[in-house]
């Protein structure tokens, strides 16, 4: 297969992939952006985590509540757990990689704050630790996640959202959920300032 083609395949996928989950997610990424609004306006704020591409997930959906959208308005209070280097190792060194999440969410989740847990897999085994973690803070969780959503859907309660991608490759996922990300960051916004 040439170049050509097989970069034609990737976006024909991605194309598929997109719209089998538009159909499948729109409520559910509805329900999610308005608990996550419900929780800014209640004075809370929205942590977030991930591993490798999903880090850059959880940074790049704190940057766009922290500056802006597509929209001027205020900074909104949002925070990627996944950025602060000295944090990062020294909870890794002194206890374990897989409560890099669950120990920053201890000290800086309250009840109507949000974690937004991303993992492609759902097992991510700090990223779990972290629901874990915020769900003895009292927190409500919305989970971006694919293919059958691994040990994380388990974790899961009633109260929580877990927005599953209809696809089993990590590239075609990681595009979803950046679309769930816009969605998300569109739906805050019009919830807290109307529509455009």
């Amino acid at each position: 297969m040439d170049a050509e083609t097989r970069v034609r395949e990737h976006f024909a996928e991605s194309i598929a992939a997109k719209q089998a989950s538009a159909e499948a997610l729109s409520q559910t990424i509805a329900r999610a952006g308005q608990l996550m609004a419900s929780a800014l306006l209640e004075d809370g704020k929205i942590l977030s985590c991930g591993n490798g591409g999903s880090a850059g997930d959880a940074q790049h959906f704190s940057s766009e509540l922290l500056n802006r959208f597509e929209r001027e308005r205020p900074g909104l209070p949002a925070m990627a757990l996944t950025t602060d280097s000295s944090t990062l190792t020294s909870i890794a060194n002194d206890y374990a990689y897989e409560d890099i999440f669950a120990k920053q969410v201890r000290a800086l989740g309250r009840q109507n704050d949000v974690l937004l847990a991303i993992s492609t897999s759902g097992n991510s085994e700090n990223v779990n630790r972290a629901i874990v973690a915020a769900h003895e803070r009292g927190m409500k969780v919305v989970a971006l996640s694919g293919r059958e959503g691994g040990r994380m859907a388990a974790l899961l309660g009633d109260d929580d959202v877990e927005i599953r991608v209809p696809a089993t490759r990590t590239a075609r996922i990681q595009e979803v959920h950046l679309v769930a990300i816009h969605c998300l960051c569109d739906l805050i916004d019009t919830t807290l300032l109307g529509d455009s």
